[in-house]
């Protein structure tokens, strides 16, 4: 597996990393335990370093399971979790929260959750109207001082919100979505980031799973899957995005590679400091996302999917309006 730097910080990762939010949280029934063990060792064990959770998977419970996974190699991997929200009874989400001693008391209990001493790699994982930037980054750069945290991330951050934070504590990575469906960070995001240094980890790099040529207008999802109240799910919506899948897949079929392959492959051809986390519950689903960081595209074939994908405007917002105000703070 090939290696990338998030920006200048010299974290080395691997150039994909595995998002582990789907295996216990968003897309249907939780995996049980023992199977979200052996696919993120089997994704170690093919060459990926670099593993993204998060306190509000679940809640709580996605911590565990990568920390239990990922104990017999601690030290070879980057575990990044993330900070910002308050639980309610249940594990109800109930409204940011970065206040510096929310994050603090989140911080201790991620590093019991993830049976480690330290977190590589420590996000805001959405703004909190109510906190300056600063007094988040200040908390932040007090736990790395402490040795407890590692490096600063912010995820859905708006720029302004992501120059404030790196005053403070220089930001290593942002995260964001970023696919060739959703290509908003291209306007601010990506030239921020690099004039900056800080390297750019896309989410939903698959676009939800869209792009990967296995979803069209009569899919239907379990009743838990975040998708069905996504906009750019709806059956229309898919009906009339199928022409960004069929462009995919028409030059996946040329290079002898697979829609997933070719959309990930893209987003690597982007920047050098950009490293997707796709998530996947499937081993074979692992191991054909792996086989993107092999897929090459030209700059021929860049120049052509630039083409073809800019005459294809995308229906639906990609979040419901409540949650798509939380982001880009």
């Amino acid at each position: 597996m090939k290696k990338r730097k998030l920006g200048k910080s010299n974290l080395e990762v691997s150039a994909l990393g595995l998002g582990c939010m789907g295996l216990s949280f968003g897309y249907g029934p939780a995996t049980d335990e023992q199977s979200a063990i052996s696919l993120i060792r089997a994704a170690f064990e093919r060459g990926v370093t670099f593993f993204d959770t998060a306190e509000a998977y679940g809640p709580y419970t996605n911590e565990e399971v990568v920390g239990k996974a990922v104990a017999p190699f601690r030290d070879q991997v980057v575990v990044a979790s993330k900070f910002g929200f308050r639980f309610g009874p249940e594990g109800k989400q109930i409204g940011t929260d970065s206040r510096p001693a929310h994050v603090k008391e989140v911080a201790e209990a991620s590093l019991k959750r993830l049976k480690t001493d330290r977190i590589d790699l420590f996000y805001q994982h959405r703004v909190d109207p109510n906190v300056p930037i600063e007094d988040v980054a200040g908390a932040v750069k007090d736990l790395i001082q402490q040795g407890k945290v590692k490096h600063f991330g912010l995820s859905e951050a708006g720029m302004q919100t992501l120059r404030r934070a790196h005053v403070v504590q220089p930001v290593t990575a942002l995260q964001n979505e970023y696919s060739l469906w959703w290509r908003k960070p291209e306007e601010e995001v990506l030239p921020t980031c690099e004039e900056l240094g800080i390297g750019f980890v896309p989410f939903s790099p698959l676009g939800k799973g869209f792009l990967t040529g296995k979803i069209d207008e009569t899919t239907t999802f379990d009743k838990s899957d975040f998708r069905n109240i996504v906009p750019r799910f709806t059956p229309e919506a898919r009906k009339a995005n199928q022409a960004l899948v069929d462009l995919v897949r028409e030059i996946a079929k040329r290079k002898n590679a697979t829609p997933a392959q070719i959309a990930l492959a893209w987003l690597l051809a982007q920047k050098p400091w950009i490293v997707p986390i796709p998530g996947t519950t499937k081993l074979h689903r692992l191991e054909e996302n792996i086989g993107a960081v092999a897929t090459e595209l030209t700059r021929d074939d860049l120049r052509e999917i630039e083409s073809a994908a800019s005459k294809i405007p995308i229906e639906g917002a990609r979040y419901p309006e409540e949650l798509e105000r939380r982001t880009g703070l």
